[in-house]
């Protein structure tokens, strides 16, 4: 068996079912022949993002893979393996590589060197024999410890070698680990005792399926829950004891209730400070569980730690608060309704926004019509950098886990359609939507036709307001002077043009009808990209 062959093979029995790629890389042929499909992207960083769509929607248990040609190829896929890199998303990364004699020469792209800051596990293979341990070493990671990307670099005249005649390939386990039983113990009775406790929940929750636990701690002491933006939906966001989900923009009640807080419960996060998260208010008593002894420490100072599985380690919270003072927990019999109340009155504040008539549309419209009009148990969403990402994540009610695909940290315009495309692939029977602006979609758009020629029907929403990062007023002499934030385009008749249905939307009174014929469009398994032409709107929820 060559190489080629050879990792072809351990990709399906790892139970690969798609490989998202854009040519020249043999491994697209060998995938084909042993039934995997493949996904042709118009660009590399689409497929990576695809790819990491894929896997988070799986929790991990199905790996997105994504394989490119050397140079250039490798080159261009940087970016996106660095996103997966920040977002801690299992994927597999194939480059091809220049030929073992050329492959440390300057100026030619090795992938091994220039991307081992940017993934877990970066290797390159130069010989045949090798590939055995290669690939059992590379999924190993792909299923363990804290997710990431793991690149595997093949030279152009490896794929061609022979692996070992008696090898079989064998698909990676995944061993979890729970926090020390002396750790727990002190954690729930610090836990038990606090009078104003915040669950803070990451992606973690969502990796190691830990929803119902997480559920039940809530439930069982009565204590508040707030996310980070790559946790929102690990709790169901219309429960009683939901504070909504807190990045740069959030909810009322998310900030209030950490500012209250005594003791912070982050579990299946990473505590990481950027300019997108949440911030920790200091002074708090922080219990911080993770999967990752690097999270310890590293931004947000703990006092407690829990190293381990988010799962078993709620379960473990669980079980050793039985039987602990319920005092406080009592006390806190009318959290619920606080909460509501103040989500009623922070909601009625936004109301003139979000019922708007104006022209152009307000963006926080479209998004609260279409918070009312789907099923969201069947649905999934992402969003885009910049304003559609403050806009959405505060007013978006995730009510099932993995419906909503968060992020936040390098921020990447254009990011958004590739998770809508990997996520519809991973689950067909839900509406998959990503939201954007104008400025994302000159990044990415073309692969509006990879979804069209791909027969991937999603529902893409586009905010037009003929402007870039007026978030950020950074520009003001050389928009004065040469409109420098000025751009323009009619995206609708581009969706056309590639095969999939557009439609551009000028009036708010429309709104609710054209976001039912584009989802009756996907419905019909036609791609959709439904132009808002929106107002300069640069105001966020952060109270």
């Amino acid at each position: 068996m060559k190489v080629v062959d050879a990792i072809a093979h351990a990709m399906k029995a790892e139970g690969v079912d798609i490989l998202f790629a854009y040519p020249v890389n043999p491994l697209i042929e060998a995938a084909a022949k042993v039934d995997i499909r493949t996904v042709i992207v118009r660009q590399e960083r689409i497929g990576l993002h695809m790819a990491d769509a894929y896997s988070r929607l799986s929790s991990g248990r199905k790996i997105g893979v994504f394989c490119m040609q050397h140079g250039p190829g490798a080159e261009n896929a940087f970016g996106g393996v660095a996103q997966a890199y920040s977002e801690s998303v299992p994927i597999l990364v194939v480059p091809a590589g220049y030929p073992r004699r050329l492959a440390h020469y300057y100026p030619n792209f090795n992938s091994t060197l220039n991307m081992q800051h940017i993934t877990k596990w970066a290797e390159p293979v130069t010989m045949g024999r090798a590939m055995p341990e290669i690939l059992r070493r590379a999924f190993f990671q792909l299923r363990n410890g804290r997710p990431g990307p793991v690149l595997l670099e093949v030279p152009m005249d490896v794929f061609e070698d022979e692996v070992p005649d008696n090898w079989t390939y064998t698909p990676a386990f995944s061993a979890r680990s729970a926090p020390d039983p002396a750790d727990l113990r002190q954690a729930a009775a610090v836990l038990a005792a606090a009078e104003h406790p915040v669950i803070y929940a990451g992606q973690g929750v969502h990796y190691a399926q830990a929803w119902d636990e997480l559920r039940a701690l809530a439930e069982a002491w009565n204590i508040p829950v707030t996310t980070s933006i790559e946790g929102k939906s690990a709790f169901p966001e219309n429960h009683p004891l939901s504070l909504g989900s807190g990045g740069r923009a959030n909810p009322r009640p998310v900030k209030r209730f950490l500012e209250e807080a005594d003791v912070i419960l982050g579990v299946g996060c990473s505590f990481a400070l950027t300019g997108f998260g949440v911030q920790m208010p200091r002074g708090k008593t922080i219990i911080h569980a993770t999967v990752d002894p690097m999270d310890l420490n590293k931004d947000v100072p703990a006092q407690y730690g829990l190293i381990g599985d988010a799962k078993l380690t709620l379960a473990g919270l669980l079980d050793h608060m039985q039987g602990l003072e319920r005092g406080s927990a009592d006390a806190r019999s009318n959290e619920a309704q606080r909460i509501a109340g103040l989500r009623e009155a922070w909601l009625g504040e936004w109301q003139p926004k979000l019922t708007s008539n104006d022209t152009p549309i307000n963006p926080y419209r479209v998004l609260w019509e279409l918070n009312n009009l789907v099923d969201k148990s069947k649905t999934v969403i992402t969003h885009d950098a910049g304003s559609p990402r403050d806009q959405t994540t505060p007013f978006w009610e995730a009510v099932t886990p993995l419906s909503y695909i968060g992020w936040g940290k390098t921020t990447q315009l254009g990011y958004g359609l590739g998770l809508a495309m990997g996520a519809k692939l991973a689950e067909p029977g839900k509406l998959c939507i990503n939201v954007w602006g104008d400025a994302a979609i000159g990044f990415t758009g073309m692969d509006f036709e990879t979804a069209v020629r791909e027969r991937i029907p999603i529902l893409s929403i586009l905010f037009n307001n003929f402007s870039m990062a007026i978030e950020i007023p950074i520009m003001p002499v050389s928009q004065e002077k040469y409109g420098a934030i000025e751009i323009s385009g009619h995206y609708a008749d581009m969706a056309v043009a590639f095969g999939g249905y557009g439609e551009r939307v000028t009036d708010p009174n429309d709104i609710v009808a054209a976001l039912q014929r584009g989802i009756e469009a996907t419905q019909n398994g036609q791609p959709a990209l439904l132009e808002f032409i929106t107002a300069q709107e640069i105001t966020i929820s952060n109270e």
